[in-house]
């Protein structure tokens, strides 16, 4: 690692999960950091931490955070999951003119790194991709299913294409990297570990769907973080900037089936795995109707759709990449984690039970919400005659 006393690091987006995760261990090797968010820390983190509330969509707001900083970590976003997906203007300003704010302030103030966290989802729009490649071509803008995906394939063009751009007042120049992370998992996870526990605690987790041979990453918060820390290390001169200009799929490396790798998360908390599985096709269908629902009457209910088709595309069809490029260059090297930890965090904050129902009731329930679930679909479908 990096001599990092005296470093100091801006974290965009730094009072999340992975961004106290982050900031947490570049303050253990004795870095100075700021986090700039919109909200302050939820999670405990060292004293002398900064917090510097802010917006990435206010450029000058931006411009006094990072005078002095030597890197940025960009991981500010917004849009990735749930009813987020739906809200396109705000996931434009953030998500784009958000990282153009960020780059234009690394070179209006003389910061030479800058990492940014982007997604599988610049390459994948629910096609199967086996040991991909970062060879792999952008998937076309207008074929993704959301527009979060797409404003994130802009900006991580943008953020790669500054590389190599002059520092004002300086000979340096902005080095960039951008890092492309499976599906964050870990105890304390807050965007998609609660929602899935909700709907297991609520008796919606009912179904599978897709082939059981599907198999896409999921990346531990810690194998994250270590992936950033070497990316923003491999931007230096003492590395020959081999990262510079390079974009990099994350993950565990082990790829799994979706519900097979919550299966002991689901049982952990005493409730029983679903028995019935779906063709993707249908569940694609129900998330395509719920999000025209959410179109037509979000701003009277902002509920909370079940599925987003991106979602049931990420989960349900086979997309995993092969670590290759991230282990010889930035020298990535996962550690194996499972859910013990996760389910562990939530068993001690009062989640779970300690016997599972009957199995005629089980049965019962399952026949009632396919049911339901099959009569909201079809009440969708045109009227043949009359």
């Amino acid at each position: 690692m990096e001599t990092m006393q005296q470093k100091r690091f801006l974290i965009t987006g730094g009072c999340g999960y992975f961004g106290s995760r982050l900031a947490s261990t570049l303050h253990k090797t004795g870095a100075k950091v700021i986090l700039f968010d919109t909200i302050p820390p939820s999670q405990g983190v060292p004293e002398d931490i900064v917090f510097v509330r802010g917006d990435v969509r206010e450029y000058d707001q931006i411009k006094k955070a990072i005078a002095g900083v030597d890197c940025v970590f960009h991981i500010a976003s917004y849009g990735m999951s749930g009813r987020e997906q739906l809200k396109r203007d705000l996931i434009e300003a953030v998500n784009v003119l958000g990282t153009q704010n960020i780059l234009k302030a690394c070179v209006e103030h003389g910061v030479s790194r800058l990492v940014y966290t982007s997604t599988f989802n610049v390459v994948f729009g629910g096609q199967v991709i086996e040991n991909g490649d970062e060879s792999l071509p952008y998937l076309p803008l207008h074929l993704h299913p959301d527009h979060y995906s797409r404003t994130k394939s802009l900006a991580e063009m943008a953020v790669l294409k500054a590389n190599g751009t002059s520092l004002k007042g300086s000979s340096g120049v902005l080095r960039t990297c951008a890092l492309r992370p499976a599906g964050i998992y870990g105890p304390g996870e807050q965007r998609h570990l609660p929602r899935i526990v909700s709907y297991i605690e609520k008796g919606i987790f009912r179904f599978v769907y897709g082939s059981p041979s599907s198999l896409v990453e999921f990346v531990h918060v810690d194998n994250l973080v270590s992936a950033h820390v070497l990316a923003a290390e491999a931007l230096t001169p003492e590395k020959q900037h081999r990262s510079a200009g390079q974009a990099y799929f994350i993950s565990d490396g082990r790829p799994v089936n979706n519900f097979e790798f919550f299966r002991p998360l689901v049982e952990g908390l005493g409730y029983p795995f679903p028995k019935l599985r779906l063709p993707v096709s249908l569940v694609y269908f129900f998330a395509f109707l719920t999000e025209m629902i959410h179109h037509l009457i979000g701003h009277l209910y902002n509920f909370q759709p079940l599925l987003t088709r991106t979602e049931v595309y990420k989960t349900g069809v086979t997309h995993y990449f092969s670590l290759r490029k991230a282990k010889a260059e930035l020298g990535y090297e996962p550690q194996e984690y499972n859910l013990d930890e996760v389910v562990q965090w939530f068993r001690s904050r009062g989640h779970g039970k300690n016997c599972h129902s009957s199995f005629i009731t089980r049965v019962i329930l399952n026949i009632l919400f396919v049911s339901a679930f099959i009569a909201v679909a079809l009440s969708f479908l045109p009227v043949v005659g009359g």
